[in-house]
């Protein structure tokens, strides 16, 4: 679909109130779909959203700052995604942290192409304090949730960092590796990722005392 004619007179005619901004982040989702966060330039960008090679460059002032919005807007999802994910299950921790996990592979099969440029796009977080905000709220719920996890976990137990970290590297190894974009080039499993993160997650909280494993001996 056009969004407008190929002159700079027609962008402006054609997008207004913010419309030109959306729109070229719709294009790019799409393009990101279909060849991944480094498969396309700003001129591909602006031809999608059917503008002028100039347009895209009153709202962001290089690719980079394109993909750097929509991996932030990205994470502010994901966010709430957790955070529910979190409350939901709130009373009893395991349950809490495992609902976190399985939120994760939900978002990353939902939003592939955000989700590729939220892990994938080597976008500096330096150079992005918003978007370095965004991400750290989302690891914050995890943390969160492991924080609730160690406090009833019996006997000797990693800090609570390390904790989120392992779920979080597992949970983001699966989501990678089995669902994220490019779901059809990745290897096929004997079971389904969600399968393979609660066995995963068993594992791993028995070894600290949970969810019927044996307890660990000071």
């Amino acid at each position: 679909m056009r969004f407008g004619g190929s002159d700079d007179r027609g962008s402006r005619e054609s997008y207004h109130h913010g419309n030109l901004r959306e729109a070229l982040i719709e294009a790019a989702l799409r393009l990101i779909a279909e060849r991944g966060p480094a498969g396309f330039a700003f001129v591909e960008l602006a031809r999608a959203a059917g503008v002028s090679p100039a347009a895209p460059y009153r709202h962001f002032r290089d690719r980079s700052a394109l993909l750097a919005e929509i991996a932030r807007r990205g994470f502010v999802r994901f966010t709430a995604d957790l955070e529910r994910a979190l409350e939901g299950a709130r009373a009893d921790p395991v349950a809490a942290i495992e609902a976190c996990g399985r939120a994760y592979l939900i978002f990353a099969r939902r939003e592939p192409a955000a989700y590729a440029v939220m892990f994938d796009a080597a976008l500096p977080l330096d150079d992005y304090p918003e978007l370095r905000q965004a991400s750290d709220a989302a690891f914050g719920v995890l943390r969160r949730a492991a924080e609730a996890v160690c406090a009833v976990a019996p006997g000797p137990r990693p800090p609570a960092l390390m904790v989120a970290l392992h779920f979080w590297a597992l949970a983001h190894g699966i989501a990678t590796l089995f669902i994220g974009h490019g779901e059809g080039t990745r290897r096929r499993l004997p079971m389904s990722p969600e399968d393979l993160l609660e066995a995963g997650g068993l594992i791993y909280l028995q070894s600290l005392g949970l969810r019927g494993g044996p307890t660990p001996t000071p």
